[in-house]
């Protein structure tokens, strides 16, 4: 670099230079102006966050001793009535206040330790553990991340309680309460107090609220007697209650269990002699045991009991913004009155036919049910399942179905896989073994003017867990031919101008987007048929050419506004796979998953409810302990199909029950019913779906693992049993469906579906086609029928007479004509005009 004097002198003139003085000079007046908005704008930002706090405490409740103590209130659920059906454990219920000096420091220490293990260090607010969930919060982008101390955690569930949190502002401003709160609260009271408080509230899973219940439930002794081992069970359950359950969870517990263990470890809260000891104890088999005693003098809730309280948990979460954990603690300790829709008079009817052994086909088997946790010789934990099982029978070929012909067989079958994991190491923690009669029933009864659930069959057999396999709303089945009426003969004559007399060939057919055959249950092919015909007798391929003329598409928009729910548009698994339920293959119930029972029973109940569909409901009202309404499911319901359409549908149904596929179902106490029965490939499933004017039912029949079986109409009769009974016991005048005033008659010819010509379609070969059939109006035909073709025929030449025959000589006779190239035998082919009668006439006798 070069220093020199001339260089020196230039450097300077350049720094004086007016020039760059003033380009300096406003320089340095922006960044003056920058750094007066930059602060101005601090200043604003800090005084309307000060407002902000200001406004959120002046609204925050005050707190006391009496405040954090915990308050609870049993859940009662009433029938339609009014009448008490069952009570929800709750604080007050289900909890025994323990002092802290009862409660043994290894569960102090336990909950500290996974819960607040700076619990003695902050002043109720810890700001560690605020800053790692911010920065967690970041990286998993969400605000729920934790942080809050056990202080804040009471203030949370005793003195704030259970509150919708449907945006972020409110989800903040929660925040801002309870860290108020919490320092107010360390502030009036000690640590010992506030532990205290917080240990009697917790909520431990199973309905337990507190650690002395929890100690009783899962252990069966008072909380001062556990073990280190069982402490850190109990406060591993806090995080999720139902994920973290040692009975139906362990797996899920242990994991927890032994990240409590070295962190009390590595708090120096036990030795390591101790740990190992706790770590070593084989705690979730007690557990099991103890929870095998207590389940023989055990009730479950209903089926119906069950699935109400999901829906209420779903609709707390979806219409008041609740999180899972507090919706359940709302409903089982939140002093709820649940007003739900079960009639139990036939509730009880359904129990009682669709628990009765007579009613189903002989041969009744079981299905086992299989789950076991363990370690391997290398201590890694390990689990199995039935599956697992099955596996093990394949490969000793010793069995190919997990079906039994008894109880004894099943439980043989588990002993000796059971035996088979020990001889390879296998130490076992828990294992459990049960069967489940087979088959298996579902049923659910709607009220349709309201959608109103009346009552709901899960299963039969004895049910002995709460929330356990629900077969009507909690698992998927294909619905078979129930799901032509709707998927495709409803959106024909809603939309794309079809009657019930519109005529398709009932012939050799493949679907236009696979080319697989459509193949009808019934051998041969029956030719002309309208649509009322086909949904009589449950015609596949005059279904399969419905829905082509109605498109999938379609189809799929009408299933949508009917509540289906796990109907798939398009879906890609993670190997590559694409699933869409929008295909022809709909039409006849073929989809990815299935349908529930309550769905298609919800769906049905439209058609019956004159094209006004409800979503099903099982309460009507949910009130607080205060009298508040929280919920009202109570609606005007979504007219989804013309009144018309509706009517139609049902007298076309009708026709099902009295000459139908579904004739075992008709009642005898002379009710109107109108329905539509289900076969699945294989004979895997069978449903009947059906109606009269007061009540809507399904009925599902079949193995929970598809099994092939005869249901020999069973389901129907069982169908047909409840609603008999319902009639008798409500004591229903019998009535008709209504019928619109829009609807109109005409006498149509059942082979062209057009109108009857007298003489000629009266006088087919088999009988008479002329039909009276209904129409909405606007939509009758107005054209004759062109289908059936009167030929006279000359007797002496065998050919259709000219005017020169004799007419004593004259031989009347009725054909059918088909159209060119028409694709296989049907039974019209028999019937069909010769060719030679198109081309040729007599020739013996010459007209002058």
């Amino acid at each position: 670099m070069n220093f020199n004097k001339q260089k020196s002198k230039q450097k300077k003139d350049t720094l004086s230079s007016p020039k760059l003085r003033r380009s300096s000079h406003l320089t340095l007046f922006f960044y003056k102006y920058a750094l007066v908005v930059i602060i101005a704008l601090i200043v604003t930002a800090a005084g309307l966050s000060i407002g902000f706090i200001r406004g959120i405490l002046n609204n925050t409740p005050d707190v006391s001793l009496d405040s954090i103590h915990s308050k609870g209130f049993i859940t009662m659920i009433y029938d339609k009535d009014g009448k008490v059906t069952r009570k929800l454990s709750t604080s007050d219920s289900n909890r025994v206040y323990v002092s802290l000096d009862k409660i043994p420091a290894n569960l102090q220490n336990a909950f500290i330790s996974i819960e607040d293990v700076r619990f003695y260090n902050h002043n109720g607010i810890d700001m560690r553990g605020i800053a790692r969930s911010f920065f967690l919060g970041l990286k998993e982008k969400s605000l729920d991340q934790g942080g809050s101390t056990i202080t804040q955690q009471l203030v949370k569930n005793n003195i704030l309680g259970i509150q919708p949190e449907k945006t972020t502002i409110e989800r903040i401003e929660r925040k801002i309460k309870e860290q108020s709160l919490a320092l107010e609260l360390e502030k009036i009271t000690s640590k010992q107090k506030i532990l205290e408080e917080y240990l009697n509230a917790i909520n431990l899973g199973e309905g337990t609220l507190g650690v002395q219940t929890a100690s009783q439930k899962y252990f069966n002794k008072d909380v001062s007697d556990l073990t280190l081992s069982e402490c850190t069970v109990l406060a591993g359950i806090t995080k999720n209650p139902t994920r973290m359950n040692p009975i139906t969870h362990p797996n899920n517990n242990a994991a927890r269990r032994m990240s409590i263990l070295k962190i009390m470890l590595e708090e120096h809260y036990i030795t390591k002699s101790e740990y190992s000891e706790a770590v070593n104890d084989n705690v979730y088999e007690r557990i099991q045991k103890i929870n095998a005693r207590q389940q023989k003098n055990y009730t479950a809730n209903s089926y119906f009991d069950d699935a109400l309280i999901l829906q209420v948990v779903h609709d707390l979460k979806d219409k008041l913004g609740y999180d899972e954990t507090k919706a359940y603690n709302a409903i089982y300790s939140g002093g709820l009155k649940i007003y739900s829709t079960q009639d139990s008079k036939i509730q009880k009817i359904a129990d009682k036919v669709t628990n009765d052994p007579k009613n189903y086909p002989a041969g009744t088997k079981v299905a086992l049910s299989y789950s076991l946790t363990g370690t391997d010789k290398n201590g890694k934990e390990v689990s199995y399942s039935e599956n697992d099982v099955l596996s093990y029978m394949k490969k000793h070929k010793i069995g190919t179905s997990l079906i039994f012909a008894d109880k004894s067989s099943a439980e043989n079958m588990a002993r000796k896989f059971s035996k088979s994991l020990k001889k390879n190491g296998v130490s076992v923690i828990n294992e459990q073994v049960s069967t489940v009669i087979q088959p298996q029933i579902s049923m659910t009864i709607i009220d349709q003017r309201t959608g109103q659930v009346e009552a709901l069959v899960g299963g039969r057999g004895v049910k002995s867990e709460n929330l356990s396999l629900n077969r009507a709303t909690g698992t998927t089945r294909q619905p078979g031919s129930t799901f032509k009426v709707l998927s495709t003969f409803l959106p024909a004559l809603d939309m794309k101008n079809m009657t019930l007399a519109t005529v398709y060939d009932d012939a050799p057919y493949e679907y236009l987007d696979t080319g697989r055959p459509v193949r009808n249950y019934y051998r041969g092919y029956r030719g002309f048929s309208t649509i009322r015909e086909a949904i009589t007798n449950s015609m596949n391929i005059v279904s399969a050419k419905t829905m082509a003329d109605v498109t999938p598409e379609v189809a799929y928009e009408y299933l949508q506004k009917l509540g289906f729910t796990t109907l798939v548009d398009n879906k890609t698994t993670a190997d590559g796979k694409t699933f869409s339920d929008v295909n022809q293959s709909m039409a006849l119930g073929g989809l990815t998953y299935g349908v529930t029972n309550l769905e298609l029973t919800g769906a049905f109940s439209a058609v019956a409810n004159g094209g006004t569909y409800h979503r099903p409901s099982l309460y009507t009202k949910v009130v607080d302990q205060t009298g508040k309404v929280l919920l009202n499911s109570s609606s005007s319901g979504t007219l989804v199909m013309k009144e018309s359409t509706a009517f139609l549908l049902t007298d076309a149904m009708k026709d099902v029950v009295k000459k139908g596929t579904g004739k075992p179902a008709a009642l005898s106490s002379g009710m109107p019913a109108a329905g539509k029965t289900g076969t699945t490939t294989s004979d895997y499933d069978y449903w009947f779906s059906g109606y009269t004017p007061y009540h809507t039912a399904s009925v599902w029949m079949g193995y929970d693992r598809n099994t092939s079986f005869s249901s020999g109409s069973q389901h129907e009769k069982i169908w047909k049993l409840v609603m008999d009974q319902i009639v008798k016991e409500k004591n229903e005048p019998v009535k008709d469906f209504s019928k619109p005033n829009n609807i109109v008659k005409a006498r149509i010819c059942t082979k062209s579906g057009k109108l009857a010509v007298k003489g000629i379609c009266d006088h087919d070969p088999r009988g008479s086609m002329i039909k009276t059939e209904y129409f909405a109006l606007g939509t009758k035909p107005t054209k004759p029928c062109d289908i059936h073709v009167a030929v006279d025929i000359c007797k002496e030449s065998g050919y259709p007479a000219n005017n020169a025959c004799p007419e004593n000589q004259l031989l009347r006779k009725i054909y059918i004509t088909r159209p060119k190239g028409s694709r296989g035998i049907t039974d019209d082919t028999q019937y069909q005009i010769p060719d030679l009668y198109v081309k040729y006439m007599c020739g013996l006798h010459i007209p002058e």
